[in-house]
């Protein structure tokens, strides 16, 4: 895995938690239909794909915060991991150019 695939990642994640703080700002919008996001790894980098989500003819807000909450957890903890990954490669590197040079 090299830092673009965890960038990639973080990009992704910062998707799922735009689209899950706007689902949660409006959990008291009448007939409000929540977007879905779903984070996908495909070769060579991280991708999320939204959509709307199944409509239910509900007045009321659709939004789920049972499923909103943990879905922000995921994507704090992705990021927090992601992060951490370009930290040690970066310290790596530096290292071997130190012992290089």
């Amino acid at each position: 895995m090299n830092i673009s695939n965890n960038i990639s990642s973080i990009q992704a994640h910062q998707t799922m938690m735009n689209t899950s703080a706007n689902n949660i700002a409006n959990v008291n919008s009448d007939g409000f239909v929540p977007r879905d996001t779903r984070v996908v790894a495909s070769e060579g980098s991280v991708t999320s794909n939204s959509r709307k989500a199944d409509n239910s003819g509900s007045t009321k807000s659709q939004t789920d915060l049972a499923k909103e909450i943990p879905d922000q957890i995921v994507a704090q903890k992705a990021t927090a991991l992601n992060v951490t990954a370009i930290k040690a490669q970066d310290e790596m590197f530096g290292s071997l150019l130190d012992i290089k040079a």
